[in-house]
């Protein structure tokens, strides 16, 4: 027998924002709380500088950050390729936010398909998408030469 609280749908209220320049350190800090073995994009946490560069060569189609009751608390981003990227803050994971983002997102850049490359040691991402109604559809593989 479930409780009623456990029953009700939470329901949230998310924004997504445009990311501008007072969004680089709020951006940098996010991008600290990420589990360096889940990362997809990069092998280290770079430095402050080369995160503000990075930003300012404008890698996505659109780059939004979540705002949920007013707060910044993640961001997610659609590249040309149409793949989508999110984070949320620890803190404000496990809340609705991230689904009612994507929604938000689809709405916003409406595509035929969508993507979502994630690399299979982050369980919790892979489960959040596939919650979300993504399905597996390959494996990549890489060689890196030094």
């Amino acid at each position: 027998m479930y409780k009623l609280n456990q029953l009700k749908k939470i329901i949230v209220d998310v924004n997504l924002k445009p990311v501008t320049k007072s969004d680089f350190l709020f951006l940098f800090k996010l991008l600290k709380e990420r589990n360096p073995s889940e990362n997809i994009s990069h092998k280290k946490m770079p430095t402050y500088k080369e995160h503000i560069k990075f930003i300012s060569s404008k890698p996505y189609k659109k780059w939004y950050i979540i705002k949920y009751q007013d707060r910044k608390v993640g961001s997610i981003y659609l590249t040309d390729m149409n793949e989508i990227g999110i984070f949320i803050k620890k803190e404000f994971q496990v809340k609705n936010i991230g689904t009612k983002a994507i929604k938000s997102l689809m709405k916003k850049d409406s595509r035929i398909r969508y993507l979502a490359n994630i690399n299979p040691k982050n369980i919790k991402s892979i489960k959040f998408f596939k919650k979300n109604g993504f399905k597996l559809i390959q494996y990549t593989y890489e060689l890196e030469i030094n």
